[in-house]
């Protein structure tokens, strides 16, 4: 049968096509074969795959949820960006990015007025060798202390935790938000119920998302996890590397900006490096 079906494709135009085509086919014949598939446990995959499409809206990716969770998305992020040694490592995307983030300011507060323990960001990009990179477009987005991104909180009046910046002429950027938190991802759906039946956590340790633009570089999408977090080696969708581990440590009394702060408050200082464009 497999090679049928392998055969079928030998019209194919696109050769990088034809190789994933045939090689999905071939892989997924030995799963069926090599486990003795059932019809009702091939049903009861099909009737997965459907229902975590069905969950899926302009505010949800159930799929993305699937992926990450099984570790394709870091196994993709690894292939794709592990050969550019040069730059911060990257990360999986996540499921909550939402295109066109609202501009914001340096020195801006993304939390606006959320609870959490208040934290200031100061990162730099530069290129490989440390030269900074002026009028590089950041979009930074993270959950509340809840767990929840905004795009979750149908009462919030609009975006909140997220936003996009620009680099000033040193690279630099600075702006408060709140300490990040662990939180479960969705678990509500066909991948929760596919963590539960496997004794699996839906925990994810707590980060901040950074997506990074320059011309004539790299797009970096990567996270930044706080070196006292929950979850750091068993997070939900395998998404911690250790170069991204950073110490956020507490403060106390006057903060970078003259910003009045009623107790304790973190620092996360970082610079991100992005290489050129291959």
């Amino acid at each position: 049968m497999s090679r049928a079906v392998v055969a079928s494709f030998a019209g194919t135009e696109d050769p990088r096509l034809h190789t994933l085509m045939t090689d999905l086919v071939r892989r997924a014949h030995d799963f069926v074969t090599s486990n003795d598939l059932t019809t009702a446990e091939w049903e009861f995959a099909i009737d997965f795959l459907t229902r975590t499409g069905q969950v899926c809206s302009d505010v949800r990716q159930e799929f993305i949820l699937l992926s990450d969770t099984l570790g394709i998305s870091t196994m993709v992020d690894i292939l794709t960006n592990s050969r550019v040694r040069e730059q911060t490592p990257s990360a999986v995307l996540g499921p909550f990015y939402v295109e066109g983030p609202p501009a914001v300011r340096s020195g801006a507060d993304l939390a606006e007025g959320l609870p959490g323990v208040p934290m200031w960001v100061d990162v730099a990009v530069t290129d490989p060798d440390g030269a900074p990179l002026p009028d590089a477009i950041v979009d930074v987005w993270q959950s509340n202390e809840d767990g929840f991104y905004d795009v979750q909180l149908p009462d919030l009046d609009g975006p909140v935790l997220r936003g996009q910046f620009r680099t000033d002429a040193d690279g630099r950027l600075r702006f408060w938000t709140i300490l990040p938190c662990e939180y479960p991802i969705p678990d509500d759906g066909p991948v929760g119920q596919m963590l539960d039946a496997v004794g699996r956590h839906p925990f994810r340790a707590p980060h901040v998302h950074f997506m990074i633009s320059a011309p004539g570089h790299r797009r970096l999408i990567t996270q930044l996890f706080p070196s006292d977090g929950a979850y750091l080696t068993s997070d939900s969708v395998f998404g911690v590397k250790h170069n991204l581990i950073v110490d956020m440590p507490e403060h106390r009394g006057p903060t970078p900006d003259g910003r009045v702060v009623d107790g304790a408050w973190r620092r996360l200082d970082f610079t991100f490096r992005i290489a050129p464009d291959a």
